[in-house]
């Protein structure tokens, strides 16, 4: 059975929160976990509660310890611990539903795993973060006022404002509109991996250049919403794919994504970015085969 020293722990529990950003990296978790403190201190305590039950119970459930020590049982439940407090506010029955998502996020987690490995599935990235999300929110009434949580003060379409809109969109990974706590999270991943956080910030800078040129919504544009789907799509499949053309295509799917939740009135949370990257990857496969028959 796993076990964790205190000093694991903590290298495991910084990895989750790196994982979020598909990083195993423990000073990438501390500068993102520095983000959110600095910036929403409610937030952190959500966000580390979750990621402590996370990895916790994947060590009790007898969950493989590699996988444990480098994170991938701390991310789904530290966003879901942000996501509670956001719109539910820091109390003991928001702690209390926060341990138990985290506890059935790591149920699934496994079993997209194992299926991934062992039957070549599509990696599930945050998906239980957004499918037990949604449930709680639609069983709280809250899924209607999760864009709402996320809008700082009316922002003004000038050269300053995209700038800011471009760093928000990293911020708002987390669920932070703040462009320094975007440019701080921008650090964390060029700390572990300077490719993954160039084409980070080309996917922020690609969403809200869309979504303008769309005649989107400039509020969320400028607040970041427009960019953070994107940015960790072009992220994501940077790290699959040498060529630009795949981060191009999963930014520009992204953001198609989005505005397709967005007509269902349904929060997108990171599914967006979910199903950029499955038609990159099914994309390629199909390519693959081809190739293969002729």
């Amino acid at each position: 059975m796993p076990t964790l020293s205190p000093s694991r722990c903590t290298l495991a529990v910084l990895n989750g929160f790196s994982q979020i950003f598909l990083q195993a990296h423990p000073g990438c978790g501390f500068l993102i976990l520095l983000a959110i403190a600095f910036h929403a201190p409610a937030l952190v305590v959500g966000a580390v509660i979750g990621a402590l039950v996370g990895t916790s119970s994947a060590v009790v459930l007898g969950y493989r310890q590699s996988d444990i020590d480098i994170g991938l049982y701390g991310y789904n439940a530290a966003l879901l611990g942000l996501l509670f407090v956001l719109l539910l506010g820091l109390s003991v029955l928001t702690l209390g539903l926060i341990a138990f998502g985290s506890v059935i996020a790591n149920l699934l987690q496994v079993r997209l795993m194992a299926a991934m490995r062992e039957r070549n599935w599509l990696p599930g990235f945050t998906l239980p973060f957004v499918l037990f999300g949604w449930l709680a929110l639609g069983l709280a009434g809250a899924l209607d006022l999760v864009t709402q949580a996320r809008l700082d003060a009316p922002l003004i379409l000038d050269g300053p404002g995209l700038l800011f809109a471009v760093t928000s969109g990293i911020g708002q990974v987390i669920f932070l509109g703040q462009p320094l706590a975007g440019l701080l999270l921008l650090v964390a991943v060029w700390l572990a991996d300077r490719k993954a956080a160039a084409w980070m910030l080309c996917g922020s800078v690609g969403g809200l250049a869309l979504v303008l040129m769309a005649g989107g919504s400039e509020q969320q544009a400028l607040a970041g919403l427009a960019g953070y789907n994107p940015a960790l799509a072009a992220l994501a499949v940077s790290q699959v794919h040498r060529s630009w053309v795949a981060p191009l295509l999963a930014i520009i799917a992204a953001v198609l994504l989005r505005a397709g939740f967005d007509r269902l009135g349904l929060p997108p949370l990171t599914m967006p970015f979910i199903m950029a990257c499955w038609l990159v990857a099914l994309g390629q496969r199909w390519r693959s085969r081809r190739s293969e028959r002729v």
